[in-house]
């Protein structure tokens, strides 16, 4: 497995974290690519087991070769008798297709990197959730890493030519900068015509971009995790069906590269933006009504037409977004995240939380830091 990026690095962070609470286990790793083929490096180890990301022919090679237990955390299932662990495609598409969704996008576009399986796969299951809605996504496909100036102009062709404003789903991050550069190149403005996501929530590429880049963070700690946890079973003997355990993302990192309110509705458009620059204290509903000029009904039916909710329903979202966000970056107690954000109670709080998301705020906030759960997966 390779160091080189934020999504290998949360894979290794979840493993470290089940080798510390079950001790015994002795750990290899050396500054390699994923893309190895030359293994001379591993002559002479008298090892057990394996967690490798298997993306080269030679690697599954070597994989068959040493017919050790083995891990794969890898999409592209070189070895499919192989057990393995990753990130849900599905459900990182369908979070981006809701994320442009709730900016008021109508359309969509998807930027993926050829090379990679789950850059495809990420990419079909994407046209599958536009495509429900009633959408018709553009694609483009990079043809390498590290893009020359003509496939950079190239990429900004593309999007000159999508409809705007345009929701674009990068396949990862390191493309999600090659589209904030090709944007820059094409003189298109970010987020107002183009409204860019990338995956994986890498923090140096999100916050030295121009603008900085919204991303979806995958579950890589406990993708790694369950691998090291997986590989301990195997290892005591254990069975394991092949094929991948599929790890849903834990949120979208909202930055300014897809902060757009695209709603063709100005009374609409009003009212979202009177409700998010409130969401840090309690909004009501009779207060939106008053600053549109309003009934419930007919605001409530306007919502429901250009977002497909109620006007209760999006303060709910909104709030709940930034309880997740002080969640994640700060060590807030439950009551005094209450208090900050105004609500009377932090118990209310933590209900409507967990309706809204599925999980309680203890235990979102110990997933999206890293701290995992002991337990299979």
């Amino acid at each position: 497995m390779e160091t080189s990026n934020a999504y290998a690095r949360g894979l290794l962070g979840g493993i470290r974290a089940y080798v510390r609470a079950h001790p015994g286990w002795a750990l290899y790793l050396a500054e390699h690519s994923r893309h190895e083929t030359d293994f001379s490096w591993l002559d002479g180890w008298q090892g057990h087991g394996l967690i490798a990301r298997v993306e080269t022919s030679e690697t599954a090679a070597l994989v068959r070769r040493l017919g050790l237990p083995t891990v794969d955390l890898s999409a592209a299932r070189l070895v499919p008798e192989l057990p393995g662990a990753e990130t849900d495609d599905d459900a990182i598409a369908r979070v981006a297709v809701e994320h442009f969704a709730d900016r008021g996008l109508r359309q969509f576009a998807f930027c993926g990197d050829e090379r990679f399986e789950w850059s495809r796969t990420r990419g079909e299951r994407f046209v599958h959730h536009v495509t429900r809605r009633g959408g018709q996504p553009q694609v483009f496909a990079i043809q390498r890493s590290g893009m020359r100036s003509r496939d950079r102009h190239r990429l900004a062709r593309w999007l000159e030519a999508l409809p705007k404003p345009v929701g674009v789903l990068a396949c990862y991050d390191i493309a999600g900068q090659e589209i904030l550069e090709a944007c820059t190149i094409a003189g298109i403005p970010v987020p107002d015509a183009v409204a860019v996501l990338g995956v994986d929530n890498d923090e140096l590429i999100g916050t030295l971009t121009s603008p900085p880049l919204s991303s979806i963070e995958p579950d890589t700690t406990r993708t790694g995790y369950l691998a090291a946890e997986m590989l301990d079973r195997m290892l005591a003997g254990e069975h394991l069906e092949p094929g991948l355990r599929l790890i849903p993302p834990v949120r979208v990192v909202a930055r300014h590269s897809s902060e757009i309110l695209a709603v063709d509705d100005p009374q609409v458009a009003a009212a979202l933006r009177f409700v998010r620059d409130r969401a840090h204290g309690e909004v009501a509903v009779s207060e939106v009504l008053r600053h549109v000029g309003s009934s419930r009904r007919a605001l409530d039916l306007r919502f429901v037409r250009v977002l497909g909710r109620t006007v209760h329903a999006e303060i709910t979202r909104v709030r709940m977004e930034r309880v997740a966000d002080l969640l994640s970056t700060t060590d807030l107690t439950l009551p005094q995240l209450a208090e900050r954000l105004d609500f009377k109670h932090s118990e209310y709080m933590s209900v409507a939380f967990k309706r809204a998301t599925g999980k309680s705020p203890g235990q979102y906030r110990r997933d999206v830091r890293g701290t995992v759960v002991p337990g299979r997966g």
